[in-house]
């Protein structure tokens, strides 16, 4: 029975769902659709709010450890519950990368000559020595790290609005939106829709998470709440950041909201907010961590993984062999995204994106079948639906952001035919037993 506080899930999903997606992936979405990309983000916090309402109500309903994946395969079967989890694992993996190649190239604002995959190793090693605290020293740490990003954002906001109010004098002679709304046409907001989704991930540590509150039915207001007061801090502060700089004048490589402020006299504000943004990433770097490494303990109690992987150390009940996975997916991640060039941590979050994506199909789905929905939900859930395939689908109207289409399908691909061979010879077994 856990005791935790619906307030304290909240800020523990608030640490796991602020990281680089938003600070930093956000400007691939503002290159490609310009200052509509908060219609993007709008559109992501109701569609990101919609899965999390599903989920929370079947947690409700029948609270399991495996949240999601459970439900998954109670609603479709053993193919769909392994494809669940094994997709989620991925992605996660994926995430990883994403988080661990962003935070490198970050560090190198201060130290250039020192290589990547030295920051790399430096981070990797510390969210394992996170997550080896178990379940209370990590949230813990996920709480200070919301109260650090949440004051990063915030102290963007009100350092971007006295420079709007020319309290703060600037060097830039733009005018706010004085450019296109809609800077690709419809296209490029299409396209754009991802990234905006790939900045709420994290609601899914909150589903396994909510297991450990006192009251399970709370979960859904923890979440709500939660969501609702990043979309507000997402829109709020990225309507600032493009009211201040041309679309072209963001730079790839660099938060939107340290170039915003780049031609201030606030010469200490790109120290300050790229030291957020490490911790940002760091921090969902440990979430993604520490959801693969409980998450292939339940898929091992299911007979979805090697029972290998259910095994827990006396100290801290940890699941020594299933973190070591963790970390073997955590350094072939790592490997690839140094040895690849350019556009890797683009492709990378878009790939790790889309199978998030797919998984919240499946939660949309399961929740359809499992609560037999009235009229009004089954709208609620077709909207949710709609949105989703819209992010999916943008992936492929642009060239820049298809290969991560191509590689998330690759992996969707190969793990169900997996997962639908797994289920045949738990079939062949049972028969046989």
């Amino acid at each position: 029975m856990g005791n935790m506080k619906w307030w304290q899930l909240s800020l523990v999903g608030i640490g796991c769902t602020i990281g680089t997606g938003y600070f930093l992936g956000s400007v691939i979405g503002i290159h490609l659709t310009g200052a509509s990309i908060v219609i993007s983000f709008v559109a992501a916090a109701i569609g990101t709010l919609i899965v999390f309402l599903s989920l929370a109500k079947m947690t409700a309903n029948d609270p399991q450890e495996g949240s999601f994946c459970y439900y998954a395969g109670k609603a479709f079967g053993g193919w769909a519950a392994f494809s669940c989890g094994w997709s989620y694992w991925c992605s996660n993996i994926l995430i990883m990368g994403s988080q661990l190649t962003a935070i490198s190239l970050l560090s190198q604002f201060w130290f250039e000559k020192i290589p990547l995959w030295v920051f790399s190793t430096i981070y990797a090693v510390l969210a394992i020595i996170v997550v080896l605290t178990g379940a209370k020293g990590f949230n813990k740490m996920e709480n200070i790290f919301a109260v650090v990003k949440t004051a990063a954002i915030t102290m963007f906001i009100i350092l971007a609005a006295l420079v709007l109010f020319n309290v703060i004098s600037t060097e830039s002679t733009y005018k706010p939106f004085e450019e296109s709304f809609l800077h690709d046409g419809y296209k490029g907001l299409w396209a754009s829709l991802i990234y905006a989704f790939y900045a709420f991930g994290g609601i899914e540590v909150i589903g396994m998470m909510s297991m450990q509150l006192k009251k399970k039915e709370e979960a859904a207001k923890a979440g709500t709440i939660m969501l609702i007061g990043l979309a507000i801090f997402y829109v709020v502060s990225l309507l600032l950041a493009i009211s201040m700089v041309k679309t072209h004048d963001f730079k790839m490589n660099e938060s939107p909201f340290v170039t915003a402020l780049s031609k201030t006299p606030l010469d200490f504000f790109p120290h300050v907010f790229n030291a957020a943004v490490i911790i940002a990433g760091f921090s969902t770097l440990c979430a993604a961590l520490f959801a693969v490494t409980n998450l292939l303990v339940v898929l091992a109690k299911d007979k979805d993984a090697p029972q290998l992987f259910a095994k827990k150390l006396k100290y801290k009940d940890l699941p020594l062999a299933s973190m070591l996975l963790a970390a073997v997916g955590l350094l072939a991640s790592i490997i690839t995204a140094l040895l690849l060039p350019g556009k890797i941590y683009e492709y990378i979050t878009t790939a790790a994106g889309l199978l998030l994506l797919y998984n919240w199909m499946f939660i949309l789905a399961s929740a359809w079948k499992i609560e037999k929905f009235k009229m009004g939900n089954k709208l609620v859930t077709v909207i949710g639906g709609i949105l989703l395939l819209a992010g999916i689908s943008g992936t492929a109207v642009e060239a820049e952001v298809r290969p991560g289409l191509y590689v998330s399908a690759g992996f969707a691909v190969l793990i169900l035919i997996i997962g639908i061979w797994v289920k045949r010879k738990k079939s062949e077994h049972t028969q046989n037993a």
